[in-house]
């Protein structure tokens, strides 16, 4: 790493409590499949700039995959480190060496070059317009939605939102309880893990590993009460998305870097695992989307990064335990 840029130190994240909040995203434009809007859906003319570590950039490229969009939507991958200049640029782990549209070097320099008086972190995913050269939106509930309709009409019939089984994977029926669930779920867990594993203090850690676990047995309850093969029936929601890029990374990172060890999901959540394991080895209705984009090495490297550790660990033997026959 160049000596210009440092690694974020995670102590610094916390407030002045030792409590990690998350700043909301600054950009917040949406594409329209509408030609006259400011962002309109066009092919060849969007990119999609993510890191394999992070998991809020991995729900954007499971959506991109999902909806057959890699040949719409331009993919550009950073590296695993995560730097106060933002997310590098060094060719590792198949990410790119260096920015392929401007030839940056790091991050910061795409979000400066959108606003050159941004102040904040430069985070992914980060959706780009390469036209008004400008970024559209980094924030990643709202790109993945965007993904799972705006580009419908780039796309063959059976890939349409409303052509899906189920209604699509933000069905009209189910938005009250999609949205009721993410809310809590965001809270105490996708990000109830970063309360927890940027915690500068003893109180703030056990304010929120608890909820952490609580909210993982209410899902275990969940699955068991409703018998059905995803979180909202037997075809996959935003829901799943969004709760599979923490899972996946909860028993390889989660338990050791971020100290959440109370429980693993192989072993003490029969359900959430079978769940795990149906979205990472599925090839049906998942297209290998979930797989293709889990890459377990930048995951553990990056997390370890993060934390300022310069031991990354040797486990867990299996990142995700292999299919059950039969399931």
């Amino acid at each position: 790493m160049s000596a210009n840029h440092s690694v974020l130190d995670p102590l610094k994240l916390a407030n002045e409590d030792g409590h990690f909040r998350r700043p909301a995203s600054k950009f917040r434009d949406s594409v329209s499949p509408d030609s006259s809007a400011p962002f309109p859906a066009e092919r060849d003319r969007y990119v999609l700039y993510i890191s394999y570590g992070c998991p809020w950039a991995h729900r954007a490229n499971i959506a991109r995959s999902l909806k057959g969009l890699e040949d719409i939507i331009q993919l550009v991958v950073m590296g695993n480190v995560l730097t106060s200049d933002g997310w590098l640029y060094d060719g590792t782990h198949g990410s790119a060496a260096h920015e392929p549209l401007y030839g940056f070097t790091n991050h910061s320099q795409l979000y400066l070059k959108a606003d050159p008086e941004y102040k904040g972190r430069y985070t992914v995913p980060t959706l780009w317009d390469k036209k008004k050269e400008t970024i559209v939106n980094n924030e990643s509930s709202e790109i993945i939605r965007m993904f799972y309709s705006a580009f419908d009409e780039l796309l063959p019939a059976e890939l349409r939102e409303a052509n899906r089984p189920g209604g699509g994977y933000y069905p009209e029926k189910l938005r009250k309880d999609i949205d009721s669930m993410n809310e809590w779920v965001y809270d105490t867990v996708n990000n109830g893990v970063y309360k927890c594993g940027f915690a500068a203090s003893q109180e703030a850690y056990d304010l929120n590993v608890v909820p952490l676990f609580e909210s993982l047995d209410r899902l275990e309850k969940h699955l068991e009460d409703r018998n059905t093969k995803y979180l909202w029936g037997d075809h996959i929601t935003d829901s799943d998305i969004r709760l599979y890029t923490t899972l996946v990374r909860f028993d390889v990172a989660y338990v050791t870097i971020f100290k959440c060890n109370y429980k693993q999901i192989r072993y003490d959540y029969h359900r959430l695992n079978t769940w795990l394991q149906r979205l990472y080895w599925g090839e049906d209705e998942t297209k290998g989307a979930f797989k293709k984009t889990t890459h377990f090495t930048p995951i553990k490297e990056g997390y370890s990064m993060a934390t300022r550790s310069k031991i990354v660990p040797y486990g867990p033997k299996h990142p995700i335990m292999p299919l059950n026959p039969g399931m």
